[in-house]
């Protein structure tokens, strides 16, 4: 308990209350944040599978299917000036800042719920600035610079995944066996055995039927009836942060009966984003992206805003090791959460911190106004195999070289079954074309480029 405690109060001192002669010895540079979006309606409405296994109604959503909710925006706002009062206090920016140059970028996934969180956290962080959220495509479509998808397959490394998916936690099978008795107790809440599903389905949740797809071109995927299970545990969580409820259905849940369903998120996504041999391809765009950032001497603040996912594959890449959260429902990215890289100097070197950033649940629900004097949750973010100064700051070299590791592991995998071979290794200019920095691409271009809403090798 003290040691938790210890950790507790370093977490919050990492970001929020840097001694005197911290600052005195650092200076604080830069600062990248990749971001989850925050509330979102559930993924699917209309018939959808997590509508028929209950005879209850859910709850009536401020936003259509997959947007933003209007607690969402104001939450994020919230969040925004926070941060605002933070890099203020930091010494990194003036306050009612308005950037000139390249100074400030924000960078959305142009899904609507990932967009609108990064315009609502501008607002909040830059309020005398009509900041411009860039973003590629049309409203709701994915970027695939924040679409885990993998670019490169072939038979032996799509083993390789499977082969690090049995060893987390016993085995797939192993894992979801250990969430059994909140599957049981979801059965109950949503009173699965009187819902349209009952009657030509299936009144349980099962994970026996379990099958993956691990393909070029597409997200790693989990079908049968634990696929179900997240489904509903989704929308479960969701509805209760929306709500301000911690009850579902006449059902008085406590804190640990929430974290017990979004356990069931946990391994869904833990199975199918947080393998290192996965996520070194899922999270490459990303991966590339946050180096070129930190080692932008123009940048002072990046703001990226994609998916829980992002966050999960990008931490399993680097292999950062992400905190079991606390005062917050779900275990490890919950809604809103920002993975934030600080980028600090002693004159001569620079170094790295990297904090998990997140609102804690009660503060969700009672709307707090967030500020130094009461802040968001903050937890530290160590990083395996490298280890921290006195101060708690990793040398960004250090950091660089993982990162260029990462992305060396990726260039590696051989592209078997659909290998881009084109002799002119042409970049047509029509429609999206552009590199993973966001500058066009063109002819001479090599490496990945976003052509046409897809990654493609050159």
């Amino acid at each position: 308990m003290i040691a938790g405690a210890m950790m507790a109060a370093t977490s919050l001192q990492a970001q929020t209350e840097r001694s005197n002669d911290f600052k005195a010895k650092y200076e604080l540079k830069e600062v990248v944040v990749m971001s989850r979006h925050n509330i979102r309606s559930p993924l699917t409405s209309g018939g959808a599978a997590y509508m028929r296994v209950t005879p209850y109604e859910w709850f009536k959503w401020t936003s259509p299917s997959s947007q933003l909710s209007q607690r969402g925006g104001v939450l994020e706002t919230e969040m925004g000036q926070f941060f605002r009062k933070w890099v203020v206090s930091a010494g990194l920016l003036p306050d009612n800042y308005r950037p000139v140059d390249d100074e400030v970028l924000f960078y959305a996934n142009s899904r609507q719920r990932t967009f609108t969180t990064a315009k609502y956290f501008s607002a909040g962080f830059l309020p005398f600035a009509n900041v411009e959220i860039q973003h590629k495509y049309d409203e709701d479509k994915m970027d695939p610079v924040f679409k885990a998808q993998f670019t490169k397959m072939n038979n032996e490394y799509r083993q390789q995944i499977l082969a690090e998916m049995k060893s987390l936690h016993g085995g797939p099978e192993a894992w979801m066996q250990s969430v059994q008795p909140t599957l049981t107790l979801m059965e109950e809440v949503i009173d699965m055995a009187h819902s349209p599903a009952a009657a030509n389905d299936t009144v349980h949740f099962r994970f026996d039927d379990t099958q993956y797809q691990l393909e070029k071109g597409d997200e790693p995927k989990l079908s049968g009836g634990f696929k179900l299970a997240y489904s509903v545990s989704d929308a479960l969580v969701l509805q209760c942060y929306e709500s301000e409820n911690m009850a579902a259905f006449g059902h008085e849940l406590t804190e640990e009966q929430w974290r017990d369903i979004c356990r069931v998120k946990e391994v869904h996504d833990g199975l199918l984003y947080a393998t290192h041999s996965a996520a070194v391809n899922l999270a490459y765009p990303l991966v590339s992206r946050i180096r070129e950032e930190l080692a932008n001497g123009n940048r002072k603040f990046t703001f990226l805003c994609g998916h829980d996912v992002n966050l999960t594959s990008i931490s399993a890449a680097l292999r950062l090791n992400l905190p079991e959260t606390e005062q917050a429902l779900e275990v490890r990215t919950p809604i809103g959460s920002k993975l934030v890289f600080e980028k600090w100097s002693d004159g001569s070197e620079d170094y790295v911190a990297i904090n998990l950033v997140y609102p804690k649940y009660r503060q969700m629900h009672a709307r707090t106004l967030l500020s130094l004097e009461e802040p968001p949750m903050v937890q530290t973010v160590t990083i395996e195999g490298l280890t921290a100064n006195s101060d708690g700051l990793y040398r960004l070299a250090d950091l660089d070289a993982r990162m260029a590791g990462a992305m060396a592991e990726y260039d590696a995998i051989e592209d078997v079954p659909t290998a881009v071979s084109s002799p002119a290794r042409t970049v047509t200019s029509e429609g999206h074309s552009y590199m993973l920095n966001g500058t066009p691409a063109n002819a001479s271009t090599r490496g990945v480029v976003i052509r046409n809403d897809k990654k493609v090798i050159f």
